[in-house]
């Protein structure tokens, strides 16, 4: 006869299965849960990007023909003039995402506006996406009037995601420092440094899986934060890599994305300025990158939700 024993089981000892679609069909979903209820998401789109033109800022057009004649310059000095409108467009976006935008960075006071239309973003989407999932009728109204309540819990696992980031700013504050002393030229501090920032990497990358997690589960109201954050630990046990492996997927996603949508309309605006002079100070590229940017949040929180939803049900059905 068998005896029962009663030692304390950890995370660690057992292995959860996870039941759900692959990564083209979780990316395929989410595109479709968004269009299906495209009269939510449209409006919210465009009073994202109204907020963020008012309270945020958007890259005036000056900044936009700066990067243009740069651009001209070095294609004339290096290229003899050899880059197409295409490959033009391709080097634009780039300057334009990875700078903003926004000649001179971020203010304080746009900081902190943009931290808001994020959360914003965050909770309102997931708050619509939890009714229309759950088959109840709401509108964007409502969204805006009752998804903000857990703002604070939000704001605060907010916070807690900087903090678990602070490896990463290190990363990229001594990679600058260590390329400007040219520390990195001896193969051995390469290795050391190549080390360090890899365990400066992980360590972020574990940190913030589960609370990424737990920024999810936090947009439920009456939930305080640090139990959102155990809650997504105990959910995300044994899955991390999983996630890990969506969220990577999620970034290759809206990569992809971005460059299928914005090189085209921007080969077409380098096109109309060249052919039609009156265009030349419409802000249309500017317009562009807040409507790509605001549907890009919301492509990646609903991404994010439906997946936390789908760990829930394999929760249930254990």
């Amino acid at each position: 006869m068998r005896s029962s024993s009663f030692r304390r089981a950890y995370r660690e000892d057992y292995v959860r299965e996870l039941s759900v679609p692959g990564l083209l069909h979780h990316a395929a979903d989410t595109f479709s849960i968004i269009f299906k209820n495209w009269k939510l998401f449209l409006p919210l789109v465009i009073f994202i990007v109204l907020f963020n033109v008012i309270f945020v800022g958007i890259m005036s057009e000056e900044t936009y023909v700066q990067f243009q004649k740069t651009l001209d310059a070095t294609n004339a000095e290096i290229a003899g003039g050899e880059i197409g409108n295409f490959a033009k467009s391709g080097l634009l976006l780039v300057s334009t995402v990875t700078t903003g935008g926004l000649s001179g960075g971020l203010g304080e006071a746009q900081t902190v506006f943009a931290v808001i239309s994020f959360l914003l973003i965050w909770l309102v989407t997931i708050y619509l996406l939890r009714h229309r999932m759950a088959g109840k009728k709401v509108k964007l109204r409502d969204g805006l009037y009752n998804a903000l309540t857990p703002l604070i819990s939000t704001f605060v696992v907010f916070i807690i995601a900087i903090l678990q980031s602070i490896p990463i700013f290190v990363v990229v504050f001594t990679y600058s420092a260590a390329v400007q002393t040219d520390f990195l030229s001896t193969p051995f501090y390469a290795l050391v440094y190549f080390i360090f920032a890899a365990s400066m990497l992980l360590l972020s990358g574990y940190l913030l899986a589960s609370t990424s997690i737990a920024l999810v589960a936090v947009s439920a109201p009456g939930l305080y934060p640090m139990t959102a954050m155990r809650t997504a630990s105990e959910l995300i046990a044994e899955r991390r890599m999983r996630f890990v492996v969506r969220l990577l997927f999620l970034i290759l996603v809206l990569a992809v994305l971005w460059v299928v949508v914005m090189l085209p309309l921007m080969t077409l605006d380098l096109w109309l300025k060249a052919t039609f002079d009156w265009l030349a100070g419409f802000p249309f590229v500017s317009i562009l990158l807040q409507i790509m940017t605001s549907f890009s949040c919301i492509y990646a929180t609903a991404y994010l939700y439906l997946f936390y939803r789908r760990m829930l049900d394999n929760e249930k059905s254990e």
